[in-house]
Parts: structure tokens; sequence; C-alpha cells
């Protein structure tokens, strides 16, 4: 079937946006160096404006050749829930006491690392965080270590190489992490109602090569920069900053509550709504909420949803046109420049797939998921958190991509051979 115009425009402009992607640290460098059309540079530098500007540069076209009408059901027929899914949960879980509670925790499990309290702590982090995101959510997970992260050693002044291997492992290791629950990865969550795919099929097949891909990328880095984790002074917690525990409690039903509703956008909304107020009402137990970061976020996934849906038409015949060691193979590799969840979702149309090309293309897809920002739902709110601590304020996607394929290559073995 040929494309249609809008269709061959959206294509073009999505190209565009992914090259616009890996030309934000330009930007970001223009704005600190240019004293003309800083706000612009700044902008243009912005990754989460990125898939939103380009897709109202879409809608624009697609009012212009197709109609009002036209343009606004294309836009009615998208489904903006993770959007609103993934700012609920960023809000939450990065709230005081919730992050209070993982640090504390492992701050506790750090301290039985025979190499010091920072080596194991940053182990923990990075293995068991992404982990815990199979049952709070891949989101959520993303945003409680990157906070973590900053927090306790991104501001301590360690080199910038630290920075990008960790970001990298970060993400690559949240992509996969979330593979032993049928709900929590959105490239998993597309697929298992119409494959069939329950909790014990996801542990079977996907969760225990997660968790050994997952603590080995952890434990390589770990071991790697344990010399310069360990040289850093150990944050202890202060008595007087402790939220009380029935805050926290309130918080953790807050975040389990919006992680059971998510696919009911008005429950989640509601909720999000009610613990705003709870904030609001008790403000000596909070920190600043992510409110900015998780909106940025929200819209860069909300421009993804937008400029995607215009991509099916060349996505699904090149995936239907591959073998099942072509998929897995190349699936990984179109999950950088598209988000992982449109890949199973676009294989999901497909009639007839055998079980091993259904499990290459999922198992390809969350193995991809930390090449670049929008490879998989998470990634912008872990890069929103942690931007600031990266040269001119940005986080080069060249670089994210370089330490990010050892990591994912990890995966990819533990997915393949075992």
């Amino acid at each position: 079937m040929n494309p249609t115009s809008i269709q061959i425009i959206g294509t073009v402009l999505f190209c565009l946006a992914l090259i616009h992607t890996f030309s934000t640290k330009y930007f970001e460098h223009l704005a600190h160096t240019e004293s003309k059309n800083v706000g612009l540079w700044h902008l243009l530098g912005e990754v989460e404006i990125v898939f939103g500007f380009w897709a109202m540069v879409l809608m624009l076209f697609m009012f212009g050749l197709e109609g009002k009408d036209s343009a606004t059901a294309y836009l009615d027929s998208r489904n903006f829930t993770e959007p609103m899914f993934v700012f609920a949960v960023m809000v939450i879980a990065g709230s005081k006491p919730i992050l209070q509670l993982a640090q504390s925790s492992v701050r506790q499990l750090g301290r039985l690392s025979p190499f010091g309290v920072n080596v194991g702590v940053f182990f923990c982090v990075l293995a068991l965080m992404p982990l815990l995101g199979s049952f709070i959510t891949e989101p959520a997970a993303m945003t409680v270590a990157a906070l973590t992260l900053q927090d306790r050693f991104f501001g301590k002044g360690l080199s910038t190489t630290f920075k990008y291997a960790t970001i990298g492992v970060l993400f690559v290791n949240i992509s996969i992490g979330g593979t032993l629950t049928p709900y929590a990865a959105p490239p998993v969550l597309m697929v298992a109602g119409k494959w069939g795919w329950d909790i014990s099929f996801m542990l079977a097949q996907f969760g225990w090569k997660a968790a050994l891909a997952v603590v080995t990328n952890a434990g390589i880095l770990t071991l790697i920069f344990h010399r310069q984790l360990r040289d850093l002074a150990p944050d202890e917690e202060s008595a007087e900053s402790r939220v009380p525990f029935p805050v926290v409690l309130i918080h953790l039903f807050f975040l389990a509550s919006v992680v059971v509703f998510a696919h009911s956008p008005k429950v989640f909304m509601g909720l999000l709504l009610f613990f705003l107020g709870f904030t609001s009402a008790y403000p000596r137990y909070q920190d600043r909420l992510i409110l900015r970061e998780g909106l940025l976020v929200a819209f860069f996934l909300a421009g993804l949803v937008v400029l995607g849906g215009q991509q099916q038409w060349w996505l699904q015949a090149l995936l239907t046109g591959m073998s099942e060691r072509a998929v897995y193979f190349g699936a990984t590799a179109l999950t950088a420049i598209t988000d992982n969840a449109a890949l199973t979702y676009l294989g999901s149309l497909v009639q007839g797939l055998s079980p091993g090309f259904k499990y290459a293309l999922v198992a390809g897809a969350v193995t991809g998921g930390g090449l670049t920002v929008i490879a998989n739902a998470p990634n912008p709110a872990g890069f929103s958190i942690l931007r600031e601590h990266f040269p001119d304020g940005a986080i080069s996607p060249l670089w994210l991509l370089v330490a990010a394929v050892p990591p994912t290559i990890v995966a990819l073995v533990a997915f393949w051979i075992f």
C-alpha cells in the first residue's frame, strides 16, 4: 500500500525530530556561548520539547492539507494515557517521603557491602531499583533511581565519564528490569493481554534473564568505578529531616493506587489531584515536587505518540519481513530511533506470528530501550532529572548511545543465548 502525503510528511518530520534530538547539546552550547537569541537556543536545546515541537508542525500540515476535522480526528484517535501516567507517577514517586524511604532502604543494604557504603548503595540503585520497576512500573523506578543518583553521586564532582557510564547502565537496566511482570514495561504491556503472557510466563521467559543481565551490568560498572565511589564521604540522613512514617504510608498508598489504575487516566489523574492537595496541606514534609520535569516528559511522550502514529506504514512492513533472528537484532536497532512500545504494538497487529517471533520482537525491543532518550518511555524522566549535572546542562545523545552499547550487549546475550 502506497503511503499518503501526510504519512510521508510525518516520516520526514520524524527524521528531523531524530536529528534535532541528537543536536540538542549543540544548541545548549550555543545558549552558553552566544549572547544573541539565548532563549531560542535554550528552547531548541530542551530535548523534552523536540517531539512536541515537530508534532505541532505535523498538525499544522494536517490542518492545512486535510482540514480541521481530519486533524482533530487524528488527535482524538491517539492514546495519551502513557504520557499522563508517566507525569502522575513521576510527581508522586519523586516526592520527599518516597525518595527518603528508597534512599534509607538502599543505605541499609549498602552498609552490608564489604567495599564501603557508597559502593553498596551505587550497586543497589543500578541493580535492585530497575528490578523493583517490575512491580511499581518502570517510570516510577526510573524517577526514584535518578533522584537517588542525583542526590548521592552526581552532585559530588565525579567525572563526566562516570556519569555517562552510569546513565547508560541505568537506562538499559530499567528497560529490561521491568520484564518480570506483564504490566510494568510499556513494550510488554502492549502485547501481554493479546498474546496471553501472564506473570509466570514472564518470569520463565524473560524475568530471570533480565535479572541476570541487570546484576551483571550493575556489578561490572560498580567494579570499574569502585575507587571513585569509595573515596566519597558517605551521606547520613538527618533525624530532623525525617518524614513521619504515617506520611510515608499515605504517599505509598497514592503511588500504589496510581500503579493499579495505570490504564484509567480519569482515576489516576484524580488521585494525583488528591495527592497534590495532601502535599499542600502538609508542606513541612515535602520538598519541591517535580511538576515541571513531569510535564516536560509528558509533553515529549505526547509528541512521540502524535509523530509515531504516522510511522506504521513502513515500520510494520519492515518488521513482518524479518526472520526471528533478524527481528531480534532489528528490533534492538529500531528501538534506538523509535519508542520500543510502538514496535511491539505494531507487532501485535499482525496475525499468525510464531511464539519465537513474538519473543524475539519483545526481547529485542526491551534490550534496545537504553540506547537513546526516545527508546523507552521512562528515559526522558531520567534524562530530565540528571541532565543538569552534565557539561552545559545537557546530555549528549551520542555519548549516551556509546555508554549504553556495552550493557545493551550484555542484555542481548542474556535474552538470546539463555
